[in-house]
Parts: structure tokens; sequence; C-alpha cells
């Protein structure tokens, strides 16, 4: 219908004609009661907010002599990172006269990617910036976890005498 048709059901019925979508061809308009729309659109963007999940990136620095029991502890705190959605930055920070040894920080950088295999994805390659070798991971969603749970429900076939 026509703007001055719309405009005159809206003032018949005592509401207000409101403008939805004015870039589609013909533009969209709804009749509604602005005041009510305006305080449900609102609260409808606050629910939003409150239920986004606001996710942060996690850093995890290394030394290059990192022990490999030091490693393995720091790796399991990414893995609970990852696991619970986050991203992770990890940092490998060179001391004095490592930085003549480059190559070690891509070689510890690339023996933790492959530790964690296919259950993430590098969203940052390793680089390089002054004294520190970053990159980023994140979970991956494609990998489905393999469990190792016997058909009856986790039940074993040893039996238990009580004597």
């Amino acid at each position: 219908m026509s703007k001055q048709e719309a405009l005159a059901l809206a003032q018949e019925r005592e509401l207000d004609l409101v403008e939805i979508s004015p870039e589609a061809n013909p533009p969209v308009c709804k009749i509604v009661n602005w005041g009510k729309f305006n305080y449900q659109r609102t609260k409808q963007l606050q629910k939003n907010r409150k239920t986004a999940k606001v996710l942060e990136m996690k850093q995890m620095r290394f030394g290059l002599k990192i022990g490999e029991h030091d490693l393995a502890i720091k790796m399991g705190k990414v893995k609970k990172f990852l696991e619970t959605g986050h991203k992770v930055k990890i940092t490998l920070f060179y001391r004095g006269r490592e930085q003549a040894h480059k190559e070690i920080g891509f070689k510890l950088a690339e023996k933790v990617i492959l530790d964690f295999g296919d259950t993430i994805v590098v969203d940052q390659q390793p680089q390089l910036a002054g004294k520190q070798l970053s990159f980023v991971i994140r979970h991956n969603p494609s990998h489905k976890p393999t469990t190792n749970k016997t058909s009856d429900g986790g039940a074993s076939d040893a039996k238990v005498e009580n004597s």
C-alpha cells in the first residue's frame, strides 16, 4: 500500500508507522505501538548480550630451555584452556645468547603443534617478533574425541569374591 494509506491506517488505530527495512524495495513498514516495540527490542538486545559467550585469549609462555616435565604441565593447562573454548597464544621467549639459535624456538613450536595433533587449529603460524616467537591455536571443532568404553557401560568382566 502507499505511504499515505499506511499513515492513515496507523492514525486510525492510534498506533505508529515504523520503518523496519528502509533499504528493501519497496521499504517494509509495520504499524505498532512505538514505545512497546522499542522496549521489547531493547530487552531482546540485553538478553542477547547476557547470553553471548565472551572468549578470552589465554597466553602461555615457554622458555627455550624448558624441561620435558615442565612442558607437559604447561601443555596440560593449555589443553584445559582449549577445552573451555578459549584461544591460546603461546609465546616462546629468547634470553641473551639464545637469540643466536632461533631454530630451537621454531622446533619447540613445531613440537607443541604436533603434540596436539588434529585436536587444534593454528590460527596464527609461529612468527618471530624481537625476542619472542609466538603463535595462536584454538580447539578444532571438527575433531571427534575417541573414547575407550566397553559395550556394557564400562563394567569389567572381573569378579570380586568376598571371603
